[in-house]
């Protein structure tokens, strides 16, 4: 086995100089100003500061923040402040020095941007809900500060990411499910997209690295064939743009690994029917953007000329940019291979907007008011996400999921104002959007001069009037049809301030009926009174006491009493417990069988064994996974190893959310058969169920454990549960019962 050359202390020194002068001299290509010497400064300052530290890895430390502040100036494109606080990021974190030290040093602005990136450092995610929810606040108040501190986070999560592979599985996994969970989609709304695709690849590499592998190669091995289909088509779009006189660069750009595989998974389709594989993108040389509309349509209308348009798939970003700044064209037409292909039509500028996000926006700014562009509309929101004092932490993480994800679509207000809104917006989002007051006292809509309800959901183009009454009031239902995180909050603050003189009532009723009758106000008779009323907390009980809706009866006074002696006697017992732990060891072995189970280590893979009595796990209900499968485990409340499936939604939450209670697993021992759901469809004919039996239960020797078969006209539907050893064994029935005259796919279904 070769051994590993072990650096001197100069070669590390020269290896460090190096990575630094990369920063430099990607810093003196670009259009900023050249602030060189604060630049050199804030090196030698984070260097000193880092000495004799290094990453798990085994490399100097200040190899990171080198890597961070390169990927901040050459491929988000920010400027010298951002490149110094990038190498300074770690420093107050890790060292003894202060943001007060920062700040005498490189001045208050680099001092305020190590701040922001301080307080968020080491993930947004703590071992709690409460924490991540916490962190992700500071995130999100730092950001609408400053958007610099989210865009020097990215950088730092994509130099994570890249040097993913020496942390513990269980990390990784921790890492990609969060990176994957808030990350990926914060690119994507930023108008990130290079990291965004970067991130995404790199997550589903470490969570499903079989799969990641096999696309690859596949993907590698069908390049020749794609590049003669796309040089067929792109030919004579070429030859067109030539003669037009435009400067320009065609190019194919390749779907993601990631991209593919989702798309795989959501459609249930093997790799070679994933048919938009790339799509062609176009981009054209112009120096006044006043010409960049007239240019893109014209193009447009070359390429229609050629190739037959799909009439539902044309996107003009142009006119309308999304609300990350996102500008282009976009068609879709079929190529002479019978396939629809997508082109995407931008000048250079546009796609260095696409590419970098709102940094590229400075590089082309005119004046000051470019800067006020939707992106800082959006990070105000922010705000009033952030103003809702108790969110239950996944609830919270979840809204703003919803909103970076979301599509969207734009809307018009009487006076010609647009608003840009996520897809599924109704009339009571745009009243909430416009105002509170508004969205308060809302009772209808008026969508292209037509009577709607509150609950009408829009659609690009639309007008929209909202109506308002005085008498109106805020009612809890109307959370079910809104859908932008700000018109959720404002509801539910403005609901509270109307439940809160209630509420103050039903408390002094609680309270005095408690001491009148010498019942305790603890926890126990607490949840007792929440059982008999059904409801869901404290706060609820008393407005519904406030509001005279329940009553606190005679018939409450015994059990609860009783409820609070039986709490007293097992704190007692718990008391008197302890003591005799201290005292007796012989207390100590009989309460042996009591004690929780032995802790398991989660740095180590866990191994899970699963035959007909026993398993050393628990199957999740949300996603039911099966031997064979990526898992992973959760270590839950009670101490038990859950698994989950790594495309499990819910996984990905609790991955975000409790990271230190994530296990690496790997199936050992499975002797035990489990229960997997496949759909089948084809086409309808006499005696084609019997050929499925048949072939499933005889050939193959799987038992069906339900079926379901139903016949629409000419075409029939199955869903088949089978009891089988692994995943393996789904994959081997899938293919062959695709091998039967008339079945046109067969796929397995998880939860």
């Amino acid at each position: 086995m070769e051994q590993k050359h072990v650096m001197t202390p100069e070669e590390e020194d020269r290896m460090i100089e190096d990575a630094f002068k990369d920063v430099l001299d990607g810093y003196l290509k670009s259009n900023h100003r050249k602030k060189v010497e604060i630049i050199e400064r804030a090196y030698r300052f984070a260097k000193d500061a880092h000495k004799g530290i290094r990453r798990r890895s085994g490399e100097p430390y200040i190899l990171h923040p080198i890597a961070v502040a390169k990927i901040a100036s050459q491929e988000i494109g920010l400027g010298s402040t951002s490149i110094c606080a990038a190498l300074l990021h770690d420093v107050v974190e890790d060292t003894d020095y202060t943001v007060e030290d920062i700040e005498q040093h490189f001045g208050k602005k680099i001092a305020q941007l190590v701040e922001g990136l301080t307080k968020i450092s080491g993930g947004i995610f703590g071992d709690k809900a409460s924490l991540q929810a916490e962190n992700f606040r500071k995130l999100l108040l730092t950001m609408s500060e400053d958007i610099r501190v989210v865009l020097i986070k990215m950088a730092d999560r994509l130099h994570n990411m890249r040097t993913l592979g020496s942390m513990t599985p269980n990390k990784q996994y921790k890492i990609a499910g969060e990176t994957l969970y808030i990350y990926a989609p914060l690119a994507h709304r930023l108008g990130l997209f290079a990291i965004k695709t970067e991130l995404e690849d790199l997550s589903f590499k470490y969570e499903h690295p079989v799969a990641y592998a096999r696309i690859s190669e596949q993907i590698k091995e069908s390049e020749a064939r794609r590049a003669a289909v796309y040089s067929d088509f792109s030919e004579p779009i070429k030859k067109k743009l030539d003669e037009m006189g435009l400067t320009y660069e065609a190019k194919a750009r390749l779907k993601s690994v990631y991209s593919i595989w989702n798309k795989m998974e959501t459609k249930h389709v093997p790799f070679k029917e994933v048919y938009d594989l790339y799509a062609m993108r176009i981009v054209f040389e112009c120096d006044d953007p006043a010409k960049e509309k007239g240019i893109c349509w014209s193009i447009y209308s070359a390429i229609t000329d050629i190739y037959k348009l799909h009439p539902d798939r044309t996107r003009d970003w142009i006119s309308v940019p999304k609300a990350n700044g996102y500008q282009a064209l976009h068609l879709t037409v079929m190529g002479p291979d019978g396939n629809w292909v997508e082109v995407q039509i931008r000048s250079r500028r546009m796609d260095e907007i696409a590419e970098k996000g709102f940094a590229a926006h400075w590089k082309y700014k005119i004046g000051e008011g470019d800067e006020e562009s939707e992106l800082n509309v959006w990070l105000r929101t922010i705000k009033d996400i952030l103003d809702n004092p108790e969110p239950s932490a996944i609830d919270f993480l979840d809204t703003l999921k919803l909103n970076l994800f979301a599509s969207e679509i734009v809307v018009f207000t009487p006076k010609g104002e647009l608003l840009t809104l996520p897809a599924d917006a109704t009339v009571l989002d745009v009243a909430f959007e416009l105002h509170s007051e508004l969205g308060i006292h809302c009772i209808a809509g008026k969508v292209n001069h037509k009577l709607v309800p509150l609950s009408h959901k829009l659609k690009s183009g639309d007008q929209v009037e909202v109506l308002t009454s005085r008498s109106q009031m805020p009612q809890p239902e109307w959370e079910a049809f809104l859908v932008t995180a700000k018109a959720k909050t404002r509801l539910r603050q403005a609901l509270r301030k109307n439940r809160m003189p209630m509420i103050a009532k039903g408390k002094m009723i609680l309270t005095e009926w408690l001491e009148a009758h010498d019942i305790p106000d603890n926890n126990a008779v607490i949840s007792k009174l929440q059982g008999v009323f059904h409801v869901p907390n404290r706060e609820e009980l008393c407005y519904q006491l406030g509001s005279e809706e329940i009553a606190l009866g005679d018939f409450l006074i015994k059990t609860l009493k009783k409820q609070a002696d039986a709490q007293q006697s097992r704190s007692l017992f718990s008391k008197l417990l302890n003591l005799n732990r201290k005292s007796d060891s012989k207390a100590v072995a009989e309460t042996a069988e009591n004690a929780p189970k032995a802790k398991i280590n989660t740095k180590e893979t866990y191994e899970l064994n699963y035959d007909e009595n026993s398993s050393n796990f628990r199957i999740a209900e949300c996603c039911c996974p099966i031997p064979g499968d990526d898992v992973m485990g959760f270590i839950d409340d009670n101490g038990e190893v859950v698994v989950h499936a790594l495309t499990c939604p819910r996984a990905q939450v609790l991955k975000a959310s409790f990271g230190s209670r994530i296990l690496a697993t790997r199936w050992k021992t499975v002797t035990a058969k489990s229960l997997a759901h496949v759909r089948i469809e084809g086409i309808d004919r006499h005696g084609i169920l019997q050929e499925l039996i048949h072939m499933i239960s005889s050939h193959m020797a799987i038992d069906i454990r339900k079926l379901n078969i139903e016949a629409h006209d000419e075409v029939f539907d199955c869903d088949l549960w089978v009891r089988v050893a692994d995943a393996e064994a789904v994959n081997s029935l899938c293919s062959k019962v695709k091998t039967i005259n008339g079945v046109q796919s067969a796929s397995r279904i998880q939860i």
